[in-house]
Formats: C-alpha cells, sequence, structure tokens
C-alpha cells in the first residue's frame, strides 16, 4: 500500500481556482491509479476523478467535467486535482486515493485514501 498525504485545500470564493495535491510514499507509484473523491456535510463520498497508473486516461464526474482537471507527475510521486470556475457546491472534504486498477477507483474500492483536505467555496 502507499501512504497519501493532500494539501491545498483552502477557503476560496465562487469563481475562484485552487490546486489540490497528493503526495504519495512508495516507489511503485506509477502503477497505481489514482483518484479524488469528495465528502459534503451529511452527504456520501463521492467520486471526483481518476487517472491512470500512465496518466494517459482520465475519468471525471459529471459535476466536474470541463471545471477539474486531475494529472500527475510519476517522478515525484504526486497527483493534482486543479479545479477552477469553483462552486459552493464543491465545498466538501477532497480525498486522494491510489488503486490497483481505474476501475477499483472508479467502484471507489481503492487500496489506500489520504486523510483528506478541507475546500469551502463561499457564494
Amino acid at each position: 500500500q502507499v501512504q497519501l498525504v493532500e494539501s491545498g485545500g483552502g477557503l476560496v470564493q465562487a469563481g475562484d481556482s485552487l490546486r489540490l495535491s497528493c503526495a504519495a510514499s512508495g516507489r511503485t507509484f506509477s502503477r497505481y491509479a489514482m483518484g479524488w473523491f469528495r465528502q459534503a456535510p451529511g452527504k456520501e463520498r463521492e467520486f471526483v476523478a481518476a487517472i491512470s497508473g500512465s496518466g494517459g486516461v482520465t475519468y471525471y464526474a459529471d459535476s466536474v467535467k470541463g471545471r477539474f482537471t486531475i494529472s500527475r507527475d510519476n517522478a515525484k510521486n504526486t497527483v493534482f486535482l486543479q479545479m477552477n470556475s469553483l462552486k459552493p457546491q464543491d465545498t466538501a472534504v477532497y480525498y486522494c486515493a491510489a488503486g490497483a486498477t481505474l476501475a477499483t477507483i472508479q467502484k471507489a474500492l481503492p487500496s489506500s485514501w489520504g486523510q483528506g483536505t478541507q475546500v469551502t467555496v463561499s457564494s
């Protein structure tokens, strides 16, 4: 398993941008599909975006498509989530996840979770 640590969350206004980072431990980072999830107060954790080990394949939830971009730097064991045109409904704790395949990420069955980082978007 990899250890995951998110950073980059904060308080922003609607329309602003924010970039989240997730640093992973270990020397096999490129073998893992990575993903981002989020959980708003009183709601279940939901899938946001996923990226393959090579970075060549990405998937997004419909609610963020066109506004969020997932990317990774395998040399730095880091995955990013660039969030543009933020909306108040994007407010949530954002979690990074690692899985053996994209399918495990999309099914919310990763092998590792980060501790989460809070994103708050004010109107």
